[in-house]
């Protein structure tokens, strides 16, 4: 049978902890080369992905490349960050409400398969969504390893269930103005998540459907299959 691919950002989609793992970032950052972090405001950088992100900013500052070597010592003080702030401050990462009951429920239902494909690095992403008791044993998880755009993830999502699952509608959750150009982009079907509210702030970008958490289970999956890609503005 044929499935549904339902993909998932994390940051603001699945787990409310963007603003502690951006200071994190710059903390780290901070911490390593003695020089402040540019600005957190990411849809300043050429792609939103840790992995453009920070090579951006080195590009900035020494005019030149990152080498491999610090991207890997970078990830290691920037996970042991996140990991600090997370015992300490349990409150900044939050579920976004009944998004792991959701994950749980479509992981159950045949008709669908799920996958996450997030701009962050794996490593990072695997601390906030074990916070949160987001089951991934089953899950395709890609993120911005090796990856500098965004459409890469998500494809390399698309492509590694394509191996082992029929798939006959993909759709993207996400939070942010960047998931909507990527999905319109990718001519991919999207469902937007704003916490607070504001909705407008994706349906004036062409987000035709949009939801503010996943306490209702059946709207949730009303908007999957009416889901479409956004609208040229």
């Amino acid at each position: 049978m044929a499935k549904t691919l339902v993909i998932f950002d994390i940051d603001g989609t699945l787990v409310y902890s963007n603003k502690i793992d951006s200071q994190c970032f710059a903390q780290t950052y901070r911490a390593i080369y003695g020089l402040e972090f540019p600005t957190i405001d990411w849809t300043k950088y050429p792609h939103v992905t840790d992995t453009t992100i920070f090579k951006t900013v080195i590009r900035q500052h020494f005019d030149r490349e990152a080498e491999a070597t610090e991207l890997v010592e970078f990830q290691h003080q920037f996970v042991a960050l996140l990991e600090e702030r997370r015992r300490v401050q349990p409150e900044a990462f939050l579920e976004v409400p009944h998004a792991r009951r959701t994950v749980e429920r479509l992981l159950g239902d045949e008709r669908f398969v799920v996958g996450i494909g997030t701009g962050g690095w794996l490593r990072p992403a695997h601390v906030k969504l074990r916070h949160v008791e987001i089951p991934i044993d089953y899950i395709v998880v890609a993120g911005a390893d090796g990856h500098e755009q965004r459409e890469g993830i998500i494809g390399q999502v698309v492509d590694t269930v394509a191996r082992s699952h029929e798939v006959s509608r993909t759709v993207y959750v996400g939070d942010a103005i960047w998931d909507v150009n990527t999905t319109r982009r990718m001519n991919m079907n999207f469902v937007g998540i704003r916490k607070n509210g504001d909705f407008d702030l994706l349906r004036n970008e062409g987000t035709s459907v949009v939801l503010q958490d996943y306490r209702d289970y059946d709207l949730f999956l009303r908007a999957v299959f009416e889901a479409e890609p956004p609208k040229r503005i």
